[in-house]
């Protein structure tokens, strides 16, 4: 298990700076835009031909706050083209939109459901924070863990996340989703 994830016993509060984030939020997805953006235009034509119309959907989620958004995602459809862009996990970066507009951030917590009440203790403290494209459960095992785990790692970023940490996840997140490719 990396080092980043080793949790300690007592949590250390080190809050980023939001104005720094949100810096690092904007030139990061400014610059992954820019690299990726003819990659993605060709996906979406991939996707356009194989499925038609609609390559774009929107999920509802709840940002910082509890500020409902649509994060944006491919539409993956089961096909080939689908399947492989989700097992890449390449199916979520139209998110990067939703960093730009402020919904979401590069690094966070998992995205929250629009609603509340789901009988999951612990979960508005996520809320707390914008959601991030990646985070901690990105790094570590992606959908491996069973769920309190992955609660306690957003909790864990919630409670201690700072500019140096968002940096390394941001700089494991390629290797992580390469490696926890889903089946």
């Amino acid at each position: 298990m990396p080092l980043l994830l080793r949790l300690p016993a007592r949590p250390e509060l080190r809050p980023a700076r939001p104005s720094a984030k949100r810096v690092l939020d904007l030139v990061g997805a400014a610059l992954l835009i820019g690299v990726l953006l003819v990659p993605l235009l060709l996906v979406a034509g991939l996707l356009y031909a194989a499925q038609g119309a609609g390559v774009l959907v929107r999920e509802p989620a709840a940002g910082a706050g509890g500020r409902a958004y649509g994060a944006w995602r491919f539409r993956v459809g089961k096909g080939r083209a689908g399947a492989a862009l989700e097992r890449c996990a390449l199916d979520g970066l139209p998110q990067l939109l939703n960093v730009v507009r402020g919904e979401m951030s590069l690094v966070g917590p998992r995205p929250e459901p629009p609603f509340h009440g789901s009988g999951r203790p612990g979960r508005s403290d996520r809320l707390l924070v914008r959601p991030g494209m990646t985070g901690l459960w990105q790094v570590g095992a992606r959908s491996d863990l069973p769920w309190e785990e992955m609660d306690l790692l957003d909790r864990h970023y919630v409670e201690n996340h700072w500019l140096g940490m968002d940096l390394a996840i941001l700089a494991q997140t390629p290797r992580a989703a390469w490696r926890h490719r889903r089946p």
